[in-house]
């Protein structure tokens, strides 16, 4: 509970009684991921859940012809969580790994359990699970239905640090083209500037 700044902003204290932020924040543990390390393992059963402080993580699968594909990417503010395993403790099918040096702050399930009596914490993840449902529904579509272009400048839009500060291959494999287009895409949009 050293500092509670972030959790501040993911738990607006004008949402909350004071005595609840204080049972809320002493369930967190403030951690530290390198670049590489891995946050969720496929094949785990994920015992915690994450918001990030500062860095960068992707999610991503191994496809049938053993391609790595991303599919997502948390900065910061992000809940980093794999709802199924966490909450129905089946086996993770995702991987979550640092693209660059991380802060979060860690829950477990256990502790996430002794704070769902507090209506605000319950409201905030209820938030946080539709937001995340509508994110996952219109990228899915967006992936079938719109031009690789566009699906690119949504993305250049929403989350310009993602754009900035992870592997282009990486960024490709999310939006569902090849490395080689989305360089195309990039340089055509400069051209165009």
């Amino acid at each position: 509970m050293n500092d509670n700044h972030f959790l501040n902003k993911i738990f607006n204290p004008q949402n909350f009684k004071e005595g609840d932020l204080k049972t809320i924040f002493s369930q967190y543990q403030k951690i530290e991921f390198a670049k590489n390390d891995y946050l969720i393992k496929e094949g785990t059963t994920a015992n915690y859940y994450y918001f990030m402080e500062a860095g960068f993580a992707r999610s991503y699968v191994i496809d049938l012809d053993g391609n790595d594909i991303s599919t997502k990417f948390f900065s910061s503010t992000d809940i980093v969580i794999d709802w199924h395993s966490y909450f129905l403790k089946t086996k993770c099918r995702e991987n979550v790994q640092a693209i660059s040096a991380c802060k979060a702050w860690k829950i477990s399930f256990e502790n996430f359990m002794k704070l769902f009596h507090i209506e605000s914490f319950r409201e905030v993840g209820r938030t946080r699970l539709v937001n995340n449902y509508f994110e996952l529904k219109t990228h899915s579509v967006s992936v079938i239905a719109d031009p690789a272009k566009e699906r690119y400048l949504n993305l250049l839009k929403t989350k310009p640090d993602i754009v900035q500060n992870v592997p282009l291959k990486q960024i490709a494999t999310y939006l569902g083209i090849t490395d080689t287009s989305l360089s195309r895409i990039r340089k055509e949009i400069a051209d165009n500037k």
